[in-house]
């Protein structure tokens, strides 16, 4: 039987005031997934009838696939007459199921609310990532409405006998403060934002939510508010500035394909919308608690403890998920001491579980054994204990040298403690900086063989000669194995994505020496 049917809205013509009548028959639908989930190769067949007999039509090899949808290019043969025909099974199917439109429509929500929050070419721990920010800032934006409710009721109980004017005047100097604060606190850790992005921005949400805590407490001491709203206030500008400062390494260690700008899009809206839903559960516990102002009043302490415990939960698995892969001190030597013992180069992924994720004044602790030795980048200070080791390593420099390996000795905790320093000189560049760190791993494996005896040796300024020709054999043989793998590690890590064009040091790791010949 003949009927008459036009092409779905779905389906595209590209013919000019172009009409036909034909059947539509679907014969076969094969989709095979080749590699990976986005590389989709879609076979099929269809037959297109006309009213005065067969028509033949040929599929063109183009498939195209926009916002959830597969379509495929037919042509019939005809000048000028090409049709784009879904064939993903979706709305462009003559008879479809309850059930298959209903799993149509929710691809099809899935697919927009996707294309809406998340960017399209981004790093597959992306989605991970965003799981434990929508969990962070939901609760965080949740706790910082209660915390203004809080000091919106401290001015009101502070303040009402005095004029409008004065508790403006107050909020304006907390907000100055703050602001000032945040300027010095910038420019100090300038550095610290790129060779310890983990470390300060967690340090700096733990200060964050504490400056909640802070606004909470304003009601109690409402006499008090200028000094409480202004010091919770400075570390809420700390917070923001390393929020601010550490926001584009993250977004670039996402963006795969240069699409930093819309990594950057994407994540203020996913901010937006996460925010919002946190005002809203904030409006509904107080929505719930209206009835009784008793436990209005006591709302915000009773949730603080639970919503700061749930919001720093979520920023530090969030981190975690984070893959720099910038090259700093300490992920260089995460890297150096898998080569060493493993004899491979991990991942960003594989370093990301490794480092620690603490305070920056803390260090980061290597596991059994590897807190002996640690390695410093630095320059010796003369104020502490210095072996006749490294004094005789100074003079032994060549104007060859770009860097140089020593024993130094500190106090740490009220108990001494042994280090490796890497000194580097003026002009040393990214080879001799991995050089150098390699070398120092390689000297820490064989002062671990025998730890006594080399840490005996570390704390006394009076080395034996005896030990003078061993020190300078550890350190020429780990120079040479150090050489002999650079080539290759390079390669290794160049492959794996790290940059190793720079290498990320902190203001300390920075200092230089200068060698003079008289």
């Amino acid at each position: 039987m003949q009927s008459t049917v036009y092409i779905p809205s779905d389906s595209h013509c590209f013919c000019c005031q172009w009409q036909t009548n034909f059947k539509l028959r679907r014969r076969q639908f094969l989709a095979k997934t080749l590699g990976s989930s986005n590389s989709v190769k879609t076979s099929c067949e269809y037959e297109f009838e006309g009213v005065g007999g067969p028509t033949p039509s040929a599929r063109l090899p183009v498939v195209i696939r926009r916002s959830g949808r597969v379509s495929r290019y037919f042509w019939d043969g005809n000048e000028n007459c090409l049709q784009l025909v879904r064939v993903d099974g979706g709305a462009s199917s003559l008879c479809l199921s309850f059930d298959d439109g209903v799993n149509n429509l929710f691809a099809l929500c899935s697919s927009a609310v996707r294309d809406f929050f998340i960017p399209r070419k981004v790093s597959q721990n992306y989605m991970d990532y965003v799981k434990w920010k929508f969990l962070h800032r939901v609760f965080s934006s949740a706790l910082q409405v209660l915390a203004t409710q809080a000091m919106f009721r401290a001015i009101g109980i502070g303040y009402s006998r005095s004029l409008p004017s004065a508790a403006a005047l107050n909020w304006v100097l907390k907000d100055g403060l703050g602001r000032l604060c945040r300027c010095i606190y910038t420019a100090s850790l300038a550095s610290a934002f790129d060779t310890n992005l983990k470390r300060v921005r967690f340090s700096t949400s733990v200060l964050f939510s504490l400056s909640i805590g802070v606004e909470l407490l304003t009601p109690a001491f409402p006499m008090h508010f200028l000094l409480l709203a202004t010091i919770a206030n400075i570390a809420k500008q700390i917070s923001l500035a390393c929020y601010l400062a550490t926001g584009s390494a993250v977004h670039r260690s996402f963006a795969i394909a240069d699409n930093l700008g819309e990594v950057a899009a994407k994540a203020q809206i996913q901010t937006v919308c996460f925010d919002n839903l946190g005002l809203m559960l904030a409006a509904v516990l107080n929505i719930l608690c209206k009835n009784n102002q008793r436990l209005l009043a006591g709302l915000p302490f009773v949730v603080y403890p639970i919503f700061s415990a749930i919001d720093l939960f979520g920023i530090y698995q969030g981190l975690k998920h984070v893959h720099l892969q910038t090259l700093t001190k300490d992920r260089l030597e995460i890297i150096l001491n898998t080569w060493i013992e493993l004899g491979y180069v991990p991942s960003p992924a594989e370093v990301s579980k490794e480092e620690v994720i603490d305070f920056p004044w803390n260090k980061v602790r290597f596991g059994s054994g590897r807190e002996l030795w640690p390695i410093r980048i630095g320059c010796l200070d003369p104020k502490g204990r210095i072996p006749k080791l490294s004094m005789l390593t100074m003079r032994s420099l060549s104007n060859e040298d770009f860097y140089f390996i020593c024993m130094e000795a500190c106090r740490r905790l009220l108990r001494p403690e042994q280090s490796i320093l890497l000194c580097l000189r003026e002009g040393a560049g990214t080879a001799d900086v991995i050089t150098g760190l390699l070398q120092a791993c390689y000297i820490r494996k064989k002062l671990l063989i025998n730890r006594t005896g080399w840490k005996n040796i570390g704390q006394d300024c009076n080395t034996s000669d005896l030990f003078v020709p061993e020190w300078f054999k550890v350190v020429e043989d780990s120079k040479q194995s150090a050489e002999g793998d650079l080539n290759l590690l390079n390669e290794e890590m160049l492959r794996l994505g790290w940059t190793v064009k720079n290498i990320l040091l902190s203001t300390e790791e920075q200092v230089k020496y200068s060698f003079v010949d008289d």
